[in-house]
């Protein structure tokens, strides 16, 4: 009678060690926004649409109000020739007009546009009321930092200044302003890159309504230059 050699015995498997995962850390795009943001000085200024429904304004410069509000319709020719008969003065001291340039529909990050221009300066310049008015609101915003809302005597414009490095003293809500009057100093707050100070300058036409934060944006370079936009 044969005997069938015994089956061989398997030896035990060992366990596989534990395998981590470490993300792969992937290199930003060049032309990312994410970089973009240092290399410019301003990069988001489109005016706000949409009217807070509590009363209490956006925390937002104009243009920054978080809110997804559909852009603004560009001021009209009319518009445009009607404020350009306001005789508004460089609002930087010892900037001169054929110094300034026309950065209104300058790109500025998730699709939006400038709306205002920027006036290059050293930190510290100060910033002149435009025109005579009013300080309707003294406001303070994530992207705009520190902002003066000025209404035109009649009502009918708003001047918008923003990144300023600080007020000029005794400045307050109400005040009444002449024109040529220091009412800040150029600086970098809100997104503004700090090797870049500028002031931030917007125009706005004002509807019936005359809310600081809403109005219908016009291009101040032909109004600060008498120059058709380039």
């Amino acid at each position: 009678m044969s005997r069938r050699p015994p089956a061989p015995v398997e030896a035990p498997v060992a366990a596989l060690p534990e395998i981590r995962r470490e993300p792969i850390p992937v290199e930003p795009l060049a032309g990312d926004e994410r970089n973009d943001t240092a290399l410019k000085p301003d990069l988001v200024e489109v005016a706000p649409r949409r009217a807070p429904s509590d009363g209490v304004a956006p925390d937002a410069e104009r243009g920054h109000d978080g809110t997804g509000g559909e852009p603004a319709r560009p001021g009209s020719a009319a518009a445009l020739a009607d404020a350009a008969k306001l005789k508004l003065i460089v609002p930087v001291r010892g900037v001169s007009a054929r110094q300034l340039s026309n950065t209104y529909e300058d790109a500025r990050g998730s699709g939006r546009v400038h709306e205002a221009i920027d006036i290059m300066a050293p930190r510290g310049t100060p910033v002149l009321a435009v025109a005579d008015g009013t300080v309707e609101k003294l406001f303070t915003s994530d992207r705009g930092g520190l902002t003066i809302y000025q209404f035109e005597p009649s009502g009918r414009y708003a001047y918008y200044y923003a990144h300023l490095d600080r007020y000029a003293d005794n400045l307050e809500e109400g005040r009444t302003l002449k024109q040529g009057e220091v009412i800040g100093y150029v600086g970098s707050t809100g997104n503004a890159s700090d090797e870049a100070p500028h002031l931030h300058f917007g125009i706005f036409a004002l509807d019936e309504e005359r809310q600081w934060w809403n109005g219908t944006a016009i291009n101040p370079y032909p109004v600060l230059t008498g120059q058709p936009p380039q």
